[in-house]
């Protein structure tokens, strides 16, 4: 069998996994008014032949929406839906963690009801987002009180409660990409002086707030959390990021989280932030080579098997082989991502690539 590493099971915490390739989370704008429906979980049913099926970052709060019909997790109506996503992944054998993101800062009062976004500190992000009327620029956002802080981690808790009352396997904290999370540890995005800012320290201090609060209400096992150091997405910059995210990593390991999910910011064979997380961190590790990175699944699987990393996370030929796996292992053609539809509505390039047994027939 090709990728003899790929396709070998994993044991660990909280994760039973028959293969070692997860559904990277991919934003496709197909969660109508923000409630996952039948097209939402026909998709994911799809794909759950993943080790893991790590789904679209969904935000745990009103304010935290910054992109046009992306999910929820902060109302019944919402929670209803993922229970339904997750009941179609289950009955065919698959694993569901919802990814949790508050765009934060990026957030638009276009998709917040009017409510300006709120972030760590009061910076503009440079850059604009796309609405219905069209590229816009960010607004200024709203610095949180620190008193408002203890309510901002109980959304994330609260939203966590929700995906496993509605039969989810798991959350991944989105600490990454310039979202909220990642904007308390950035060094232009976090100007605070009330203890959660300042430095390294103070930067790291509510994320791993956050994991504790989570961990401590659905468990360690169903807690995993995704990080990208020196990514300049979203108008971005960690300087001295070796001393924040060797903190941070050392601060959430005797948490016990379920996996740490490293996205490296460049193409750089090397994995560079990946092999910095991986010194550090001695659980379960999912590497990402990034956004439009073609993965080398030779590579994939030397690194599985030298122990640099555990899983992959795979978007785009995920997204456009739903059994990306079985055409791994029949060494199969894959079909090719349409890349004018990743973000537009309905079922084309969303749920209708052909399996290889469909193409064949």
């Amino acid at each position: 069998m090709p990728y003899d590493h790929l396709f070998s099971p994993l044991s660990a915490p909280g994760l039973e996994l028959p293969h070692r390739i997860a559904l990277a989370p991919l934003t496709r704008n197909r969660a109508v008014g923000t409630v996952p429906a039948e097209i939402n979980a026909e998709y994911y049913g799809q794909r759950a032949t993943a080790a893991i099926t790590i789904s679209e970052g969904s935000s745990p709060a009103g304010v935290g929406h910054g992109y046009l019909d992306i999910a929820g997790v902060h109302t019944d109506e919402q929670q209803a839906g993922w229970k339904h996503v997750a009941d179609r992944v289950h009955a065919e054998g698959g694993r569901l963690w919802v990814q949790l993101m508050h765009c934060g800062r990026v957030a638009h009062p276009r998709f917040t009801d009017g409510v300006t976004p709120v972030a760590p500190s009061s910076v503009l992000a440079q850059g604009e987002v796309w609405t219905p009327e069209g590229q816009t620029p960010f607004v200024v956002p709203r610095a949180f009180e620190t008193d408002e802080l203890e309510g901002l981690k109980q959304d994330y808790v609260q939203a966590a409660e929700r995906i496993v009352a509605a039969g989810g396997d798991g959350i991944e904290l989105h600490a990454a990409n310039g979202y909220l999370l990642h904007q308390f540890l950035g060094t232009n995005t976090n100007t605070r002086t009330d203890g959660y800012g300042t430095d390294a320290a103070g930067r790291v201090r509510f994320v791993v707030e956050v994991a504790k609060a989570t961990a401590e209400a659905i468990g360690a096992e169903k807690v995993g959390i995704r990080i990208s150091p020196e990514h300049p997405f979203n108008d971005m910059q960690d300087e001295g990021w070796e001393e924040t995210y060797d903190l941070l990593l050392r601060e959430l390991a005797p948490i016990g989280l379920a996996y740490l999910h490293v996205l490296e910011p460049a193409p750089d064979e090397a994995l560079p932030k990946t092999r910095f997380a991986r010194e550090r961190w001695t659980g379960t590790l999912i590497g990402n080579r990034g956004f439009g990175e073609a993965y080398d699944y030779a590579r994939a699987d030397e690194l599985i098997a030298d122990g640099t990393l555990d899983l992959i996370a795979v978007g785009r030929d995920f997204l456009a082989n739903p059994d990306l796996p079985e055409r791994l292992k029949q060494g199969a053609e894959l079909n090719t991502p349409d890349e004018d539809t990743f973000y537009s509505r309905g079922p084309e390039g969303y749920t209708d690539y052909p399996t290889l047994a469909q193409s064949q027939a």
